[in-house]
């Protein structure tokens, strides 16, 4: 089931019609529909000029009842009457966005915020249904979405794919830094790449639940249509973007701009995901408003947006696209989340290229080991740095393409370049996941394995590297838990492409694959073991049994 972002609904989407009562009061609002995007719907209501084109009557004005889609499905009665005209009453009601409720204040620690029940007031579902089930996204959606990141630099990976995946659009950079809010003095964090940006539909489809095109596209690494919401979401209650796109197929450049905040749906008792969104048409130096529903819709977006959002005006919010050049997107996320301490989650203080994290991934004892062994360094550190991590995210990195972490370059890290005593060995599955035999020769991993150069001071430094089309998906997965000392030191590098990640993209489905997979690993790790540890100090394991047969055989 898809995922839409809508104005307010157009005669010929029939999803929310309404038949009678006063107008929503609602911006933009996030629904699970049976559409997976706008569509044609949206080209249909929005043009250049801001009118919006005519739907013929479906009935009661005299006029031919249409009764088909255009593939032959018949439509219900009254599917595409227009909606009632807008009472003045509820007009003046709507002017202004709502203000606060008390007693609404959210929590400011990530993994409390999701106690928010809404406003409890009983909903007239025929408001928004005509003679059909919907699906209601509620707000509390957004933070339970995000729970799927349990590691706070997992969220950031997220929006380091999405800026890579734009490299087939002529991105170049993506940045990461640290900003000011000019409201509340608060630390917020700025991601930008010159990718090549979202036209209004692709903002509304960034925006929804479940929508990715690339899933559609080879070599991307997103395909769930889900990071985006996850990520921001997990690293702070708000986020802001600014996108901007080259025109296409005649079209004028745009550019776009969409809040999704969590602060702004719990203060005002939202029980729906409202997103205000403005467009904009870029003709030679001028910036005109493309208005999709209505010039009062436009207004109060801009009104929501300024109210919720850092920056105090229309003026304020263009200033942001001067950093784009001719196209790219520029997130900011806002109300970072906070420890139990009342900390912010993340360390900006602790070194000034870096992000850093707090907590149980931080620890001490491991940062004053990565000083003394350094090519241990990765291994120690990537839990709670994003320079650390960030160098080896990625197998390889586009030629041309760098990530910027707070005005710094982050150099790419291979970590066989870690290694020594290094080993190449093949590994074919021999089974899919339904059971029959792969008899396709392309299938294979090579792993890579070694000692850490480190391994001769016997520090507890193991585990393997495994890879999905390019990105890092089980940093040092330690397969192997031995007694005492043996395993020690052994590193490995793989890029498996026929295991699926999970849908947060730090760990892999469970599947009978995987397990094959991971026998496979601890029996390499043994047998490398039982080997070479005398070549590091460890004791001969003469009496142990070593197995036989050949690794490349797979399972």
């Amino acid at each position: 089931m898809g995922s839409i972002v809508k104005d307010e609904p157009h005669e010929h989407q029939s999803p929310f019609r309404r038949r009678s009562g006063p107008p929503p009061l609602s911006t933009p609002v996030i629904e699970l529909s049976d559409s997976d995007s706008d569509g044609d719907g949206s080209a249909a209501a929005a043009s250049p000029s801001g009118k919006r084109s005519r739907v013929p009557d479906g009935g009661g004005s005299g006029k031919k009842q249409r009764t088909d889609d255009g593939a032959g499905v018949p439509l219900p009665l009254g599917f595409l009457d227009p909606f009632p005209p807008e009472e003045d009453d509820h007009l003046a009601a709507a002017v202004s966005v709502p203000m606060p409720i008390s007693g609404t204040q959210s929590s400011r620690q990530f993994w409390k915020a999701g106690d928010y029940e809404g406003d409890n007031v009983a909903v007239d579902m025929t408001a928004y249904t005509t003679g059909m089930d919907h699906v209601r996204v509620h707000p509390k959606f957004l933070h339970s979405n995000a729970t799927s990141h349990k590691w706070a630099l997992g969220a950031f990976a997220e929006l380091l794919d999405n800026a890579l995946d734009e490299v087939c659009h002529g991105a170049t950079y993506v940045k990461v830094d640290m900003l000011k809010n000019k409201k509340d003095g608060t630390n917020m964090l700025l991601v930008e790449d010159d990718g090549g940006g979202m036209d209004p539909d692709k903002m509304r489809q960034c925006m929804s639940l479940g929508y990715s095109a690339k899933s559609k596209i080879a070599n991307t690494i997103g395909q769930y249509g889900n990071g985006f919401k996850t990520s921001t979401m997990r690293l702070g209650a708000d986020v802001i973007v600014f996108s901007r796109c080259h025109g296409q197929d005649g079209k004028s450049p745009t550019q776009s701009i969409g809040m999704l905040s969590y602060t702004f749906l719990r203060s005002t008792g939202k029980d729906d995901i409202v997103v205000p969104m403005l467009d904009y048409e870029i003709r030679g130096q001028s910036c005109n408003k493309m208005v999709r529903a209505s010039q009062f819709n436009w207004d109060r977006n801009l009104e929501a947006i300024v109210q919720w959002s850092p920056y105090e005006n229309e003026e304020d919010l263009l200033q942001q696209f001067l950093s784009m050049k001719d196209q790219g997107t520029r997130i900011i996320i806002y109300s970072l989340w906070e420890d139990d301490q009342g900390d912010l989650e993340l360390d900006f203080g602790a070194d000034r290229y870096d992000i850093q994290i707090r907590g149980v991934n931080r620890d001490e004892k491991k940062i004053q080991m990565a000083q003394q062994f350094p090519n241990s360094r990765h291994f120690l550190t990537y839990r709670h740095s994003l320079r650390s991590y960030a160098s080896i995210l990625y197998l390889t990195l586009p030629r041309g393409f760098k990530i910027t972490l707070r005005g710094k370059d982050v150099q790419y890290h291979n970590i066989v370049n870690d290694m020594m005593l290094k080993q190449e060995i093949t590994y074919r599955p021999q089974a899919g996941p339904d059971g029959t035999p792969i008899k396709d020769p392309n299938i294979f991993a090579v792993v890579t394995i070694g000692f850490v150069k480190d391994a001769k001071d016997h520090i507890d430094v193991q585990g393997f590297n495994v890879y999905h089309k390019n990105r890092l998906i089980k940093p040092f997965w330690r397969v192997w838990h031995a007694a005492g000392s043996d395993g020690r030191g052994v590193i490995g590098l793989l890029e498996a492409n026929f295991i699926e990640p999970a849908h947060d993209k730090q760990g892999f489905e469970r599947t009978t694959m995987l397990a094959r997979l991971e026998a496979r690993l601890v029996h390499m790790q043994k047998q490398y073991w039982s080997t070479n540890c005398h070549r590091i100090g460890y004791a001969p394991r003469r009496n142990k049994k070593l197995v036989n047969g050949s690794f490349d055989r797979g399972n």
